[in-house]
């Protein structure tokens, strides 16, 4: 209900302000992980180009590419980040951007939010946000962070979406994550609210059944990988982060089952894909 209330006063302001009112934009953070081609590689131009569709122009979107290997306020981080929606903004003229984070990028894009006097970059663009969709966030870390810095290896199950003991993974073990969500980063319980809303998707089961179809979707090998990971969390979680942590910050949208295609559960792997319908609801929300 306070998500319909905030949309709600968002179309009333482009009412009253609709002759100064200028381009909404969109932009895609990935995840934990070097990318220089977050495109293909990560979110895929399928999934990329249905959510865009959403838009007036539908030119005005950007795919980041960071090293979103180090800490989350790192320059190849958060400034890298900065650098580039600061950019995209100015270059398009947009004044409503809506952030679309999977995973850590949800921790990258939280501390630009809580934290505006760090960078002279930040301001503007909190100022011209409207929200974030997070997908996945691992707000809260998670158990598997500790057990890949503990030694624990998961070469089949986990490298190709986490790696192994950078600086990120160091950062979402738990008790990292609890520290600075209670000193650097808003929007937790205890917390003061960030400062534009921060709206969690959460992805709640695995499916990994060779007769399912719904485990081929984003690639089956990925859905055995985190099959295997997701006994080392709580029953409800994506095989990467248990539910708790992908809404320990801001505020829920929406658990996967309550309005995707089916009711089907999202993955890690699948809630960055055009799954389940996923895409177009993303794309609704522009």
């Amino acid at each position: 209900m306070s998500r319909i209330i905030k949309a709600a006063g968002l179309f009333v302001l482009l009412l009253t302000f609709a002759p100064v009112w200028g381009a909404t934009g969109v932009a895609f953070v990935h995840g934990t992980g070097k990318q220089t081609n977050a495109l293909n590689d990560y979110w895929t131009t399928s999934m990329v180009n249905s959510v865009r569709q959403g838009l007036s122009n539908q030119n005005n979107f950007v795919v980041i590419n960071c090293d979103f290997e180090q800490y989350m306020w790192d320059s190849q981080a958060a400034g890298c980040l900065a650098s580039h929606l600061h950019n995209f903004i100015n270059q398009r003229g947009i004044t409503d951007l809506v952030v679309l984070t999977h995973s850590n990028g949800g921790n990258v894009m939280r501390w630009i939010m809580s934290n505006p006097t760090w960078d002279s970059r930040y301001p503007l663009i909190i100022q011209r946000l409207r929200w974030v969709n997070a997908l996945a966030p691992s707000s809260l870390g998670t158990p598997l962070a500790d057990a890949v810095m503990q030694g624990n290896v998961f070469e089949a199950s986990l490298g190709w979406l986490l790696g192994y003991q950078n600086d990120a993974v160091r950062m979402q073990q738990t008790s990292w994550m609890q520290h600075y969500n209670n000193t650097w980063l808003l929007g937790t319980a205890g917390r003061p609210n960030l400062p534009k809303g921060f709206w969690n998707v959460v992805g709640t089961d695995v499916h990994a059944a060779i007769w399912n179809t719904a485990s081929y979707c984003g690639g089956y090998q990925y859905q055995v990988g985190l099959a295997v990971t997701q006994w080392w969390l709580s029953s409800c979680s994506d095989g990467f982060l248990e539910c708790s942590s992908q809404n320990g910050a801001g505020s829920l949208w929406f658990y996967d089952h309550w309005r995707t295609q089916s009711g089907r559960k999202l993955s890690h792997h699948q809630s960055r894909r055009n799954c389940f319908n996923l895409d177009v609801i993303l794309r609704n929300d522009l």
